[in-house]
């Protein structure tokens, strides 16, 4: 398989393989990628699995003839990609190993040496010339192992990503990608979110035209959608918007119960409902479906003072994952002393931005009228946005929606005549109630300002403590005339016509301009409400909030200046000029702080 011109594909298929780090099912096999790039010297990337020898070393000769390679590139010391290294360096005895220094220490402990006289060490931001291909070293540690390096071809446009972008399947399964390479990630990769997002900023700055991974295809086109999906994968948000129900049942009462509830969410215009059972589904099977939507129902039966086994292994898998910003219903059964609730709850009281449904359905052996009630409640909490959202079903007259206000953080959305735009603010106040009107404060030097003076009408969505600081980034840190911020988004529509965000919102208002006050830098825009839904009771996001919870840490060690508090971008100098402007959020230097 040609890559490109230069660079050539000698991996192998394993169709023999059952479990996958004997844990994973894989029933289509796996692939273990290796690469050839051809120049003036030869590289050749990673190797494969021990049980393919000689039909790797076989690929490689069929690739380079009688010319022996230069270099083995070793970005990952797996066994499944090096388990080979000591055969390849016996059979060419003039080639060097490239690696970082920890998979050196790797190689000593697998192989006992770690060629000390045929190594060349490298780091992030080192280069290897090949002639005309010049590479360039990205360090990825814990992705997933603390040795590994990636590798980008600054010729072919070309990044070797090691194990990140792989999948589950051998080449030639027809299968569709993100599913089983979603299975891969929260199974293996999955805890790393933090390690996986600083590599996405690394590669951010790379001109990549192709993805080479370790296992699975070569990915060389929409590689927005595979980026878009590691970034919602790394970040911990939503993918799918629906609910996963996991359950366990000894007797088939918490299963009727189960199924009773997935009715009722399907009845109640919930997009996505899936069920699985943890005794006989695949695990790693439910753990990824548990980070791809957005709410999760755990229905378990108290067993021995504790939990059903298979319920305690799978949120044991989530823990272990770093599971967070998920909203979570439970319900429990327990033939004298149901404790499930109380024990998953402290089990999950950890997790990061991870709410709990107020509706617990709590059984006694069977359903009973009680008990029937707490489910249809549980159903109807987890349902209230898509109810909100829906024009057939929602109430659109709720003006409970202006008690969400309050010094937060809000969404102003609004219409330039051919795309939607959105910004972040924070001055919006309810100031009469007969009629119900809002005072919206907008800077003069933001797009959304000579919108609103020209369309008259506005949405204020109201954020909630589960708007992650992606939201932020998009409205908050681009222009809206140059930006489209509603590209990946999908778009619903308040009788207006104008956008209002799908998710992360508790509450939105359509607003129509009456008055308009000039305040110099700022403009007050005095507004009617026209519409307003409640999406649902998760607390609003407050600015203390965003603050302390949302806004990263910005990385000040060893570092002398300013750093802004609204993004976290660092100044470095003695001095902060009086007329600087942030390039990331355009805050000025007022809201700077010196750092330390």
């Amino acid at each position: 398989m040609n890559i490109t011109n230069d660079i050539k594909y000698v991996g192998v298929n394993d169709h023999d393989i059952d479990l996958f780090e004997s844990q994973y099912v894989v029933e289509n096999g796996m692939a273990y990628n290796s690469y050839v790039i051809m120049d003036k010297k030869i590289a050749v990337l990673d190797s494969v699995d021990a049980h393919f020898t000689h039909e790797w070393l076989d690929n490689i000769q069929n690739v380079t003839g009688r010319k022996a390679p230069d270099y083995l590139i070793v970005q990952h010391m797996e066994p499944d990609h090096s388990a080979n290294i000591a055969n390849f360096m016996k059979l060419y005895p003039d080639a060097k190993v490239v690696s970082s220094v920890k998979s050196f220490a790797m190689m000593e402990q697998f192989f006992g040496t770690n060629f000390a006289d045929r190594q060349i060490i490298v780091k992030e931001g080192d280069t290897l010339s090949l002639g005309k291909h010049e590479l360039s070293f990205v360090a990825a540690p814990m992705v997933h192992w603390p040795e590994v390096m990636m590798t980008y071809d600054a010729c072919d446009k070309v990044f070797f990503s090691a194990d990140a972008f792989g999948k589950f399947g051998a080449l030639d399964a027809e299968e569709d990608w993100a599913c089983e390479a979603r299975r891969y990630y929260f199974g293996i990769v999955g805890k790393y979110g933090t390690q996986v997002q600083n590599l996405l900023k690394k590669a951010a700055k790379l001109d990549i035209q192709t993805i080479c991974p370790l296992h699975g295809p070569v990915l060389s086109e929409n590689l927005e959608y595979y980026l878009k999906l590691y970034n919602t994968w790394s970040s911990y948000g939503i993918e799918t918007e629906g609910i996963l129900i996991a359950y366990t049942s000894v007797y088939g009462n918490t299963r009727k119960a189960v199924e009773l509830l997935a009715d009722k969410l399907r009845a109640k215009g919930c997009p996505k409902v899936v069920v699985n059972d943890l005794a006989r589904c695949d695990m790693a099977e439910a753990v990824e479906d548990a980070f791809r939507y957005g709410k999760i129902v755990l229905a378990t039966t108290t067993y021995n003072a504790d939990i059903f086994p298979f319920m305690k292994e799978f949120i044991g898998h989530l823990l272990e994952r770093n599971f967070q910003n998920r909203k979570i219903g439970i319900i429990e059964n327990g033939s004298w002393a149901p404790m499930a609730a109380k024990i998953i709850k402290k089990m999950l009281e950890g997790c990061k931005n991870t709410t709990f449904t107020n509706a617990t359905v709590s059984m006694k052996s069977a359903l009973n009228e009680e008990s029937s009630a707490q489910l249809e409640a549980l159903a109807e909490e987890l349902c209230k946005d898509y109810l909100a959202q829906k024009d057939e079903t929602a109430n659109k007259n709720d003006m409970t929606a202006l008690f969400k206000i309050g010094y937060g953080l809000y969404v102003v959305t609004s219409n330039d005549g051919e795309k939607d735009n959105g910004l972040i603010v924070n001055t919006v106040s309810q100031v009469t109630d007969n009629p119900n009107r809002v005072a919206v404060c907008i800077n003069k030097a933001n797009y959304s300002h000579h919108i609103i003076k020209q369309t008259g009408i506005m949405n204020v969505n109201c954020l909630s403590t589960e708007a992650p600081f992606q939201v932020f980034q998009n409205f908050g840190f681009q222009s809206g005339r140059t930006a489209d911020k509603f590209a990946d988004i999908e778009v619903l529509r308040s009788d207006n016509g104008l956008a209002f965000l799908p998710r992360y919102i508790n509450a939105f208002m359509s607003l129509k301009v009456e008055r308009y006050v000039d305040f110099d830098t700022h403009g007050m825009f005095i507004c009617t409400v026209t519409e307003a839904r409640v999406i649902s009771d998760v607390e609003t996001m407050t600015y203390n909030y965003y603050q302390s919870h949302v806004k990263p840490k910005p990385e000040t060690e060893g570092k002398k200046g300013f750093v802004c508090k609204i993004c976290g971008y660092i100044y470095e100098g003695d001095v902060l000029p009086d007329d600087f402007i942030c390039p990331l959020c355009k805050h000025g230097a007022a809201d700077f702080e010196p750092i330390g």
